[in-house]
This record gives C-alpha cells, structure tokens and sequence, in this order.
C-alpha cells in the first residue's frame, strides 16, 4: 500500500555481535508534539499534529476539567475520542465493502469518559449506518467485528469499550 513503507534493518549489522537479525516490517508512524507551560491548574499547553490539522490547539486543565463547552482549547479525552470515532468507522466501511454492502454513511461518535483521581474508564461508541442491502444482524455483526479489530479500539483494551450501532 502507498501509505506504508518499509523498514529493513541494515544487512552489514546482521552478522556483528548483538545485533538484530535482517528482517523488514511494515509500520507507520504518526507524531503529534505537546508544549505544556506552567504548573497543572494555571498552566496551560499547545498541541501539533504532523498533519498540520493541530497547529498551537491550546489546551488546559480548565479546557479538561472546567469547561464542559469545550470552547476553551481540547483535551486528551477529546483527542481519544476523536480517534477511536475515526477508526472504528473506517474500519467498519472496510468490513462493510468486503460484504459486498458499502456505506453510504456512517455517522460514528465516541464519548471518552475520564473520571478524576481514577482515569479513563471507557469509550462508548454510537453508530447509525445507512448501508444499502445489509440486513439488521448481518450489519450488526460487522459493527461488532469492528469493534473488536478498530486498531485504536484494541490499543484502548485497558478500559471498557461499548456500542451502540444501528441502521438509519
């Protein structure tokens, strides 16, 4: 796939002491930076994405913990959500395509729920599908798969993951 590149381990250190056999593996590396001023609750930080769609999103304890509005700067908890919203819909349109039943729309939405002094406890996905030709269990089915193989779903196995799809 264009999107991906290779990594090969320089064949001369194949054969010195200690070092890590030939072998090639796809990979892709996304980067975000965060600058962070100050102490926790005055302070506040910037955030940057290699894309270029985070460029100086200020974010603070109040835009975290205060602000509900959001209107204040983002979170990580946004952040997250975002995410796992993006790749579980892509990977259900994958799912989706191969059944011969592609998506006209799929409307997902993710709520990151972070309680202070415990953590995030857990992603709650809400989908409504217009699928042409799918039938109710077979959509199902494929949105749970979905779920369970969305690679941001499976890097958030540490917390409760839960959805709530349909057709609409």
């Amino acid at each position: 796939m264009a999107f991906r590149r290779a990594r090969a381990i320089v064949k001369e250190n194949a054969g010195a002491a200690g070092a890590t056999p030939t072998s090639q593996e796809d990979f892709m590396d996304r980067t975000a930076n965060a600058v962070w001023k100050g102490n926790l609750k005055e302070g506040n930080g910037t955030l940057d994405t290699q894309s270029g769609t985070l460029k100086g999103t200020p974010y603070s304890f109040k835009a975290r913990f205060e602000d509900e509005s959001g209107k204040s700067g983002t979170n990580p908890e946004e952040l997250i959500a975002a995410a796992h919203a993006g790749c579980y819909a892509m990977q259900l349109s994958h799912f989706l395509a191969e059944n011969g039943t592609p998506a006209a729309e799929l409307d997902a939405k993710a709520v990151v729920t972070l309680v202070p002094g415990t953590g995030i406890t857990g992603s709650a996905i809400t989908l409504v599908g217009k699928v042409p030709g799918i039938d109710a269990a077979k959509f199902k089915e494929l949105a749970e798969k979905a779920k369970a193989e969305c690679p941001v779903s499976k890097a958030l196995g540490a917390i409760k993951v839960s959805l709530d799809a349909r057709l609409g």
